[in-house]
């Protein structure tokens, strides 16, 4: 995989605004604005849960035109107290977003949302399709149990030495259940019993998570607040099956059909694998869908970095359409 800056994205910009809202329960929200202030409206969902978002993720649009939402998740990122799985469900999410849309004065906004944030951004168009633009969907998940077994076993079948490493963090009596092993440890408050096993879970999905070993991606995964707030909020979220009906979500599209929408997905995912994508499209067949060949799952893969490019230029069109 070639350098950041060798990625097909958009220049380094700064935020024109930050910020940070309380939304109850002691959390409270990192955002930004960046781009251009009377731009069409885009909020970018990252994925995990928990695993916050970077500068890196500004770049996917064109800021003369973009009006760049960015925030981190409750327990994620900037976002305070880090870690925190209180009040932390995806129906908080989904109105800890209607409550930022209005804080900043949006009308509707086009949804972005990759893996974990593809869940959630599905989640909160068919809660309020009235606030939405279009989505633009990547490496998809449901949270179905089916996937998180997937997640938790079943990656094994194409990465056995990366399991390997993760199911043996534990002791042979506890990898029967990964998941209740990993939880206990990764709730405890002492550092030095969750900071390990954090790092264990958050690099296990790192290193399964592009085509092509990638070193460097897999370190940023091992970066202290990153694999704290992932693996622990992603554990939470996976002992509660993502507090959401997969089956349900996928049918409830039908809400939200009307609006464009674009799906990037990676032949070769293994975090999300393209199943999910499949039946996703096959529900939604409005919806643009783009299968890039040559990648996994990570939005930093050229291919998928250039397709999601190619999906924020060519909404503009859409949505132009739309409003004509």
């Amino acid at each position: 995989m070639p350098p950041e800056d060798a990625l097909p994205l958009y220049p380094e910009i700064e935020p024109f605004e930050t910020g940070m809202m309380s939304v109850g329960s002691d959390h409270t929200l990192y955002w930004e604005q960046s781009g251009n202030p009377d731009g069409v409206p885009v909020v970018f969902l990252h994925g995990g849960p928990g695993s916050g978002a970077t500068p890196m993720h500004r770049r996917f649009f064109d800021p003369e035109t973009y009006r760049i939402v960015v925030f981190d998740q409750r327990g994620s990122g900037r976002s305070t107290p880090l870690g925190s799985l209180t009040d932390n469900t995806t129906a908080h999410l989904i109105a800890d977003m209607e409550a930022l849309r209005r804080h900043l004065g949006i009308a509707r906004w086009l949804v972005f949302g990759g893996s974990w944030g593809s869940t959630l951004a599905l989640a909160y168009g068919v809660a309020h399709p009235a606030s939405c633009l279009g989505f633009v969907l990547r490496g998809i998940f449901l949270g179905r149990r089916a996937e998180i077994d997937w997640f938790l076993n079943g990656i094994r079948t194409v990465f056995p030495e990366n399991w390997r490493k993760f199911a043996e963090y534990l002791p042979e009596e506890e990898r029967g259940n990964l998941l209740a092993g990993y939880y206990r440890r990764l709730v405890d408050p002492d550092p030095a019993i969750h900071m390990p096993a954090a790092r264990s879970w958050s690099t296990y999905e790192g290193s399964c998570s592009t085509l092509l070993p990638n070193a460097h991606l897999v370190g940023s995964f091992a970066e202290e607040r990153h694999a704290l707030g992932m693996a622990r909020i992603e554990a939470h979220y996976f002992r509660h099956d993502c507090f959401i009906d997969g089956e349900v979500l996928l049918r409830r599209v039908e809400l939200i059909r009307q609006l464009p929408a674009v799906i990037v997905q990676g032949r070769y995912d293994m975090v999300c694998p393209i199943v999910t994508a499949d039946a996703l499209a096959q529900a939604w067949p409005e919806a643009e869908y783009r299968v890039i060949p040559d990648a996994g799952h990570s939005a930093m893969e050229p291919g998928i970095a250039k397709a999601l490019v190619e999906a924020t230029r060519g909404m503009l069109e859409k949505l132009s359409a739309v409003e004509g």
